[in-house]
């Protein structure tokens, strides 16, 4: 009988041991995103695409030699002041070789500064405000940046709407916004067109009424009206704007890129412009087959955020194997060497900035799936 206990207890010894070992093996990667708040469609896809690459990489064997990857996934709650805790607690407790997040470029912002001074290499998939990555050389993205998509939008308003006169609405309270707010009309003045009108707005849910900033807008007569916030107060200023008789169509960046948009804006925001990362009516196959596995697992359409979080989770699974390390500078090193890396947003280069150089789309908004009209490479 005690043989026999004995036995019993040497097996179950060995099988706790397999199991430390095996959590021992798992590489710890921890992500924040808005999955609740005023911006959550933002966290949601973007996680919902690392989770697709996540089990593709899994499933394929992991990294460095037959090691699985968890992700510890922390809620930012689209608040200012949450992303900072979020990341110092995957830094500090959870003790992650790395970080993804965020979409939103202020959130970036917050959280990067802890991870550059813990030396954990931080890839956020669209935040594209050029200030995140001059944090430091742990600061990577898998984005353009708002000097390109700036660019491609007043290119666009020139060149393809044959707009000469533009308004902008900007949201002050936003990063990301101010930023696109000023390469827009940079390249748009210095190309022959005419800023006719500023006004600006407090998002994240602050101001919900545009009606006089729009009132002045349209005392001006401008051909079209620049907005580059998100999704939540973009198709509340379409309303407006059409409720007031402007009919010129509204222009905006990435931040325009989620199902809410039609849904807030109904068909007062049909027919106006963005400019994005990813369309899923592109016929590249890659671009196809993500969207038929993202479809097959979340019984939902992607939209630009989702492929953007599939390739930071890539990229980074890339880097690990690169640099043969869980070791914070050597995956640093390997991730300022990606080159041409084959993404589904597009083909990825890490520049000397730590940015992404790749191309931009500008789709045009219908309730009934986003129409591609221009690709415009860097």
């Amino acid at each position: 009988m005690k043989s026999h206990l004995r036995i019993g207890f040497i097996a179950l010894g060995l099988t706790f041991l397999g199991l430390v070992s095996t959590r021992a093996q798992e590489i710890v990667i921890g992500q924040y995103a808005s999955l609740t708040g005023s911006e959550a469609t933002f966290g949601i896809n973007s996680s919902n695409g690392v989770a697709l690459a996540l089990e593709e990489t899994n499933s394929h064997g992991g990294v460095l030699g037959g090691r699985k990857i968890k992700i510890i996934t922390e809620d930012d709650q689209s608040k200012p002041g949450q992303p900072s805790a979020a990341v110092k607690k995957l830094v500090s407790s959870d003790k992650v070789i790395a970080v993804i997040g965020e979409i939103a470029s202020s959130r970036s912002l917050e959280a990067a500064p802890i991870c550059q001074e813990a030396k954990i290499p931080m890839v956020s998939p669209g935040a594209t405000n050029a200030r995140v990555t001059e944090v430091g050389d742990y600061i990577f993205r898998v984005c353009f940046i708002d000097p390109f998509q700036g660019t491609v939008m007043a290119k666009f308003a020139l060149d393809n709407l044959k707009a000469k006169k533009v308004a902008i609405l900007t949201d002050v309270r936003n990063d990301y916004s101010v930023g696109l707010t000023q390469y827009f009309k940079e390249y748009f003045q210095s190309h022959g067109g005419q800023i006719v009108m500023e006004r600006s707005f407090s998002g994240g849910g602050t101001d919900r009424d545009f009606r006089a900033q729009l009132t002045a807008i349209k005392s001006a007569q401008p051909d079209a009206i620049f907005v580059p916030g998100y999704y939540t107060e973009a198709g509340l200023i379409a309303k407006q704007a059409r409720s007031l008789g402007i009919k010129v169509p509204l222009l905006g960046g990435d931040g325009w890129d989620s199902p809410k948009l039609s849904e807030i804006g109904g068909s007062a925001i049909e027919g106006s412009y963005f400019s994005t990362h990813f369309s899923p009516k592109d016929s590249n196959p890659k671009v196809q087959d993500f969207v038929k596995k993202y479809q097959a697992k979340f019984g939902t359409m992607p939209d630009g955020m989702a492929p953007l979080g599939y390739d930071a989770m890539m990229v980074l699974a890339q880097a690990i194997n690169t640099a043969g390390s869980t070791d914070g500078a050597k995956i640093r090193d390997a991730l300022a060497g990606v080159k041409n890396f084959d993404g589904v947003t597009g083909r990825i280069t890490i520049d000397p900035k730590r940015n992404a150089t790749k191309a931009a789309v500008v789709l045009k908004v219908n309730s009934k799936g986003n129409d591609f009209v221009a690709s415009v490479a860097p």
